[in-house]
């Protein structure tokens, strides 16, 4: 017989809802407290956001990360990322890094004297080290890219909001894209906390995060649709907790196969991805939570349309009659 894991019983019967007050509440709560963290702390804005200059470097011999950082760290220079650049048209005597270096002064860039100290620098752990190009983003690059990001989210979450509303009915648009903002607000509300790092590769997190949240919440309405469907003198509150039941195998299994290539990331991926493994691996968990406690919250609350059932085409002269029993009325 074939081994097969099962982190969820067959079966399963978990009243979900038996705290729904609760859950939302402290939702609710910590969306207000994300909002008021942002509002006084604010976020520590990446170069992308804030200006810099990105050097790009080229050596003969193979070089070490840790031996560049090293050997900035002493030049008082601010948010400092040196990356490795891999490209297999690169010869064997071709190493090249990108040193990304933010500025706290009004141009927005690092100035002549800095760019020297840097190359010094480099060249006392790496001789052959050249300075194959050197970029700079200035305040109103940066102001751009914020706006850009804004309404890059914005936009699709309006879409998804429509999205849901074509496929399914208005009530499951409004919480699902509900529970969006909520998982937007709590991750962003975490970098404010914490100043993680908040560049463009946080942007990408959060746009896959809208994907990943909505992808289950999606799953988990259409289930509830057809149960909707299938039980038709049930109460809507019971047809959602056995909804949620019978995709719990499912949004675990794929919470924790993703979990797991994150947190291996997380550990082993270096510093330039850890700010964008850290917001997916944070919002795997809230949209987890966010599908069961946020969107259906909001479901029931609202009420839902209990009849699907569409009206046969009559013959000239017949009334149109429909072709199934209409449900009963929502408890």
């Amino acid at each position: 017989m074939a081994f097969r894991l099962k982190l969820v019983p067959d079966n399963t019967r978990i009243d979900f809802f038996r705290w729904q007050l609760l859950t939302f509440g402290i939702s609710a709560v910590a969306m207000l407290a994300s909002i008021i963290v942002i509002a006084v702390n604010g976020f520590n804005f990446g170069i992308d956001f804030k200006g810099g200059t990105t050097i790009r470097t080229e050596s003969p011999t193979a070089f070490q990360v840790g031996d560049y950082r090293g050997a900035l760290s002493d030049l008082g220079l601010a948010d400092v990322t040196i990356t490795e650049v891999f490209d297999p048209t690169f010869g064997p005597d071709k190493h090249v890094a990108q040193i990304r270096i933010g500025t706290t002064n009004e141009t927005g860039s690092v100035t002549p004297q800095q760019l020297n100290e840097v190359e010094a620098a480099l060249k006392a752990v790496d001789p052959g080290v050249t300075f194959a190009a050197v970029e700079s983003v200035g305040p109103k690059v940066s102001g751009e890219l914020i706006k850009t990001a804004v309404y890059s989210v914005g936009a699709a979450t309006l879409g998804i909001l429509f999205y849901i509303w074509l496929r399914f009915e208005w009530q499951f648009a409004l919480g699902g894209v509900f529970a969006l903002v909520h998982d937007i607000l709590l991750t962003a509300g975490l970098f404010a906390l914490f100043q993680i790092r908040f560049d463009l590769t946080t942007i990408a997190a959060l746009l896959t995060i809208l994907g990943y949240s909505i992808n289950d919440t999606v799953v988990v309405f259409d289930r509830l649709r057809e149960n909707l469907i299938k039980f038709k003198t049930m109460p809507l509150v019971d047809v959602m907790n056995l909804t949620v039941n019978e995709t719990l195998s499912r949004t675990i299994m794929t919470a924790v196969a993703t979990a797991l290539a994150l947190a291996a990331l997380l550990v082993l991926g270096g510093d330039v991805i850890r700010g964008f493994v850290f917001a997916m691996l944070w919002g795997v968990f809230v949209g987890c939570y966010s599908t069961i406690y946020v969107a259906k919250n909001i479901v029931l609350w609202l009420g839902v349309r209990r009849d699907w059932t569409k009206p046969v085409k009559a013959a000239p002269g017949e009334k149109s009659e429909l072709a199934g029993t209409p449900f009963q009325d929502m408890p």
